[in-house]
């Protein structure tokens, strides 16, 4: 055990950092006096969970930073903890945003967008969508039965004739025609009114206007209001009411089940309850439920992150250094309070129940630990990044970066990087030494495991560019290579650092057919990338080919339209808009861009 001196140690607060006798850090905290803090870790042994026994054990090192209030310790260890990842804190790293609704009131004509970042510029926010899915699925039905417009405001003020949307009565085209400003604030109303939870009120006012628009004889405009009702009745049913007239709060509670510590949280909008999101992890005890709640609040609540005015939570933290902190990133107060009502109580076991039945059979939370075993790593890989090189002839040379977070895809986490100095040597090895430098230098979240598609070459190479880069110690590696003829052409290998020979991992097995699912999905998204890239370029090349369009007018030319076909369809005068184009140019544009496409253009009537 660690020769622990209080003497060596001040007693003002600060953040703490264990150390393993590999000089890795395990485990970081907080403490309002550092010296009683650190204290209680080496007295009374006996009566600490296995978790904190097992992290004693282990400590080789204490290193501290002083602060001058609990604040700054609180946030400062929150900042140590997503960089560092130490195995004994409890570490969110499936942290994902959520879907939300922007409507930017402070815009002439708002228009609804959806995010997953909340900036306080004043904007409103409705949400979050647990299911991105669903949250498209209303995006589409809002979009089609109210009409406000699709574009950016840069594309509004640059536009010069209706897009497709005004055409199909999706947009009222406030870029280039006269809109009532009265009337369209009405659309936005009724959005306003479907988002915030006063549907009933919505429905009530739809069908009002809907029988005076049937009685005036008006049935095109009845017809209107007759979809916006079915569209905000089709919104409201996949939404349960768990308190009329409620505000927005969310729900968070934790219970220890089968070694393993997990949390709920639900999401609750004007009463409404949108949805939830369970969390876990192995190897945490009942008496470490407040230690993880808070960690959750820390690093579940970012600054991008939709806060609620309330936090329901199994006792209150009200005055706390957290309800500090998360008030400060709100910009208004949040209030973190226990339950006082018996629907208080309901909702937090709804919470935990939630919690509990995702982790029942969830094969996904084991794969970590099947990872781990199998793959000889020191630590449940609950993160795994997986990284394939592409290149045309050595051309184009681009890494793509796939993750998964507890055995599932994180689609919105994937990357794709582009190897400039690998450019025209055909060097895979290179490319990944590259990108392994780049890698370090993107920062955290890290990788439990990070997979090299490629044999021992190819890992090698990746270990050697993280030495390089100073990031060898921040995670684990193995690569995933076609085992040779020898031992069948479907067979699958798996290469760890120091090793000459594969691991023996059992053809078939869930982690071998894992690891490849994840190898096969880096593959397809760098393939994809450069496909996409490819076309990309052929139809630049097209349009280039043409005579008086050299690269800066074509960029202009894919700036103000979506393809070849509708630079066809323009006219005249949509040439005579952009920069540098003159009537006689223009005129012989649009003949060659009719030929190029191999289509025929109509009368102009302003030529």
């Amino acid at each position: 055990m660690y020769d622990f001196e209080p003497r060596d140690y001040p007693t003002g607060p600060g953040i703490y950092m264990m150390k393993d006798d590999a000089g890795r850090i395990i485990y970081v905290g907080k403490a309002k006096n550092l010296r009683r803090r650190l204290t209680s870790y080496f007295r009374a042994v006996e009566r600490h969970t296995p978790k904190t026994k097992v992290m004693v054990g282990k400590i080789a090192a204490i290193d501290y930073f002083r602060t001058g209030t609990e604040k700054e310790a609180l946030l400062l260890e929150e900042s140590l903890i997503k960089k560092h990842k130490p195995r004994y804190n409890i570490v969110l790293r499936d942290d994902k945003r959520y879907l939300l609704f922007r409507l930017n009131k402070k815009t002439k004509f708002p228009r609804l967008m959806v995010t997953r970042k909340v900036i306080r510029d004043g904007a409103q926010y409705y949400g979050p969508f647990v299911s991105a899915d669903a949250a498209r699925i209303t995006y589409r039905l809002i979009n089609r039965v109210f009409p406000l417009r699709k574009c950016s405001d840069k594309a509004m003020r640059n536009r010069i004739r209706p897009c497709l949307y005004h055409h199909i009565q999706q947009c009222p085209a406030p870029c280039v025609m006269h809109v009532d400003e009265q009337e369209y604030a009405a659309v936005v109303g009724r959005v306003e009114m479907l988002l915030s939870g006063r549907s009933g009120i919505l429905l009530d006012m739809l069908q009002h206007d809907m029988e005076k628009a049937s009685q005036e004889m008006d049935f095109e405009r009845a017809a209107m209001f007759r979809d916006q009702i079915r569209a905000v009745q089709s919104t409201v049913e996949r939404q349960a009411v768990v308190q009329e007239g409620g505000s927005d709060r969310d729900v968070v509670d934790a219970v220890a089940a089968d070694g393993r510590l997990c949390l709920g949280v639900l999401f609750i909008r004007q009463g409404r309850l949108l949805g939830g999101r369970p969390f876990s992890w192995p190897g945490v005890g009942e008496d470490d439920t407040g230690e993880a709640i808070e960690a959750f609040l820390m690093q579940f609540y970012g600054k991008e992150r939709d806060i609620p005015h309330e936090i329901l939570l199994p006792w209150s933290l009200e005055n706390s250094v957290v309800q500090q902190v998360l008030s400060d990133r709100r910009g208004e107060s949040v209030q973190l309070v226990g339950p006082v009502t018996g629907l208080d109580k309901k909702l937090l076991a709804m919470a935990r129940n939630n919690a509990l039945e995702a982790n029942k059979g969830n094969d996904d939370a084991s794969m970590a630990t099947l990872l781990a075993s199998s793959l000889r790593l020191s630590r449940p890989a609950e993160r795994v990044e997986c990284v394939d090189i592409s290149h045309l002839s050595g051309l184009n040379v681009r890494a793509g970066v796939v993750v998964f977070e507890m055995g599932r895809p994180s689609p919105e986490s994937n990357r794709i990087y582009s190897i400039e100095e690998a450019e025209g040597t055909s060097d895979d090895y290179l490319a990944l030494h590259l990108w392994a430098q780049r890698r370090i230098e993107s920062g955290a979240p890290w990788p439990d495991l990070l997979l090299v598609d490629g044999g021992r070459g190819q890992l090698a190479a990746v270990q050697e560019g993280l030495i390089k880069a100073g990031g060898d110690d921040l995670f684990e590696l193995a690569s995933i290579a076609k085992a040779g003829r020898k031992a069948g052409e479907l067979e699958d290998v798996i290469f760890r650092p120091g090793r000459k020979n594969p691991l023996s991992i059992r053809p078939g097995s869930p982690e071998l057919l894992f690891l490849q699912r994840v190898r096969d999905a880096a593959h397809d998204h760098v393939i994809g990338r450069q496909r996409k890239v490819h076309r990309g370029r052929a139809m630049a090349s097209r349009l280039e080919s043409l005579e008086g369009i050299g690269p800066k007018t074509a960029s202009i030319f894919w700036e103000r339209f979506d393809s070849l076909e509708d630079m066809a369809g323009a006219s005249v005068e949509d040439f005579l808009a952009i920069p540098g184009i003159g009537r006689k140019s223009a005129e012989k544009l649009r003949s060659q861009l009719a030929g190029l496409v191999g289509g025929t253009v109509g009368t102009d009537k302003n030529k």
